[in-house]
């Protein structure tokens, strides 16, 4: 009889397994004190330089203090874009490979046709062929939680967050919303269920991610570790600060985006995170110098800086209130924290002066385009060139710091230079997790292996080897990269670009027409994953 018995259990557990995956049982990892508890941060719209350890004059000191105990990288990369970056982030794949290689759902139906091509790799929703995170990380017994932005299908329950392996969730699906008062299409969620916009006169998202989050930890019944995906909507536009905040920046930025750039990028060099020969990229030709704009220009654009600067303040000491937390409940010291941005700094669009567009700075009901404008987007991204959506250094980079102090980090208070980029965060939570990614989930649905590779080799040693070649597409712009080589295509002339980054990392110096032989091997690698990976537009027949 006993083995019948346990015959069914292990025919029980096979199957079990089989439907969701293939992954070890939360009793077969390691025991609890050795998984640590996973805590994803990721700002958005945020620029290369602008917390302080990269180099910034916006006070982030609890930023600064995780990288102080922690690892910076200077070579880190997203994509460029806030969808097609998490859905990299969620997966580990190529933001292709999960059907978004455009834009997540628009929240206006009639507008979904816009980011929806209907092939695999542009649908604009997370599809059922890749597997996220907190599915992974579920399957090995963490609790997962999710507060701020989703950004990766709104229509159908089917693409929201608790139907994509998360326990907890509270934010908004759609991309941009108030901070004062979400609402509309743009409006808050718990979990699936649609929220009132907030009455309280000093709601602000910021606050509320972060208070949220700890709400979920705290209200967790168990020791089980848990994996808390924090993904603030700030600093992207609306520009809404809190006034206090605001007040402390007023007269900050009125020496202008020139000066902000100089005295950045020579923090920056005495920091070790750039090379002083590579210089500072010119400032953007649609940008006047300071010294061009008349007085009431200035005070009009300084004071946008400042509302900016307070967006990204308040991330930081809502960074410290979540790690204060931590210390208190004594789970700072087991728990791995990982900060970056979705993509380089924002510069669609914007008037530098629009007056209609500066008057609905701070409007609660407002949730649309006004920001901080082009002269301070590139300062945001010092010494880098070109802003998020454009697949240059300053769309592409992302500070990156990873802090565990039960880990044996190399260096704590270090930096790498070595090539990562965001694939790479699902290998190094699965092996630092104990967990396995799954060949197969979602009712037998194939799972491609992750493109990215742990991290880990780089906290305990500092470096590891480079992939032969990365790849980048998005909106009609393409780049390939191989060693300290990259090349970037404008795909709707095919004009091709080649940098050497080690020694003009600001991408001033096209080579492409002294390395012919070069630039077309990286052009065929890069048609050759295009048409792999589902990617358009295919070579021309």
């Amino acid at each position: 009889m006993k083995y019948t018995y346990f015959f069914v259990l292990s025919l029980f557990s096979y199957l079990l397994m089989d439907c969701q995956g293939s992954y070890k049982s939360a009793d077969s990892q390691s025991n609890t004190a050795t998984r640590p508890n996973i805590i994803l941060i990721m700002t958005d719209d945020m620029g290369w330089s602008d917390i302080g350890c990269y180099g910034g004059e916006i006070p982030t000191p609890h930023i600064d203090a995780l990288a102080a105990e922690g690892l910076r990288f200077t070579q880190f990369y997203n994509n460029a874009r806030c969808c097609p970056t998490r859905a990299s982030l969620m997966t580990g794949l190529y933001s292709h490979m999960t059907g978004i290689g455009q834009m997540s759902e628009d929240p206006y139906k009639e507008r979904m046709a816009r980011h929806d091509y209907g092939t695999f790799g542009y649908r604009g929703f997370l599809n059922r062929n890749s597997v996220t995170l907190a599915e992974v990380l579920q399957t090995n017994g963490y609790h997962t939680y999710m507060t701020g932005k989703w950004h990766l299908g709104m229509h159908g329950e089917e693409k929201r967050p608790l139907q994509r392996g998360f326990e907890r969730y509270y934010g908004t699906y759609a991309g941009a919303s108030s901070y004062f008062k979400p609402q509309g299409l743009r409006r808050l969620y718990e979990g699936n269920e649609a929220l009132d916009p907030p009455t309280d006169p000093d709601y602000y998202t910021t606050d509320a991610y972060t208070d949220r989050a700890i709400t979920y930890i705290e209200e967790q019944a168990d020791d089980a570790p848990f994996f808390l995906y924090l993904a603030y909507n700030a600093p992207h536009w609306p520009l809404h600060a809190k006034q206090q905040d605001i007040e402390l920046f007023k007269d900050k930025y009125q020496g202008g985006w020139d000066e902000v750039r100089e005295e950045r990028n020579r923090r920056q060099i005495e920091m070790g995170l750039v090379d002083a020969n590579w210089g500072v990229a010119p400032r953007d030709n649609r940008v006047r110098s300071w010294e061009e704009l008349s007085q009431p220009e200035k005070d009009t654009v300084a004071y946008r800086m400042a509302v900016y600067a307070a967006q990204v303040y308040a991330v930081d000491y809502n960074i410290g209130k979540l790690v204060d937390y931590l210390k208190a409940k004594n789970k700072y010291e087991e728990t791995l924290i990982i900060f970056l941005a979705d993509n380089g700094a924002c510069a669609e669009m914007y008037d530098e002066l629009g007056s209609k567009a500066y008057a609905r700075i701070n409007d609660p009901n407002f949730s649309g385009a006004v920001s901080y404008g082009i002269g301070w987007a590139n300062a945001s991204n010092t010494p880098f060139h070109e802003y998020k959506v454009k697949p240059y250094e300053g769309g592409l980079a992302t500070p990156l710091i990873l802090h565990y102090p039960d880990f044996d980090m190399y260096d704590k208070g270090g930096v790498s230079n070595s090539f990562g980029h965001i694939t790479d965060v699902m290998p190094t939570l699965v092996e630092l997790s104990g967990s396995t990614y799954p060949d197969t989930f979602h009712n037998r649905q194939a799972i491609p292996p992750t493109v990215g590779r742990s991290l880990v080799e780089v906290m305990k040693n500092g470096k590891r080897p480079a992939p032969d070649y990365w790849f980048w597409e998005h909106q009609y712009y393409g780049a390939i990269r191989k060693g300290d080589w990259k090349a970037v295509v404008n795909l709707r002339d095919q004009q091709w670009e080649l940098f050497d980054l080690k020694n003009d990392r600001t991408e001033q110096y096209d080579l492409a027409p002294e390395n012919e032989v070069l630039l077309e091997e990286l052009q065929l690698k890069w048609q050759e994953w295009a048409d792999s990976h589902h990617v358009f537009p295919k070579r021309k027949s």
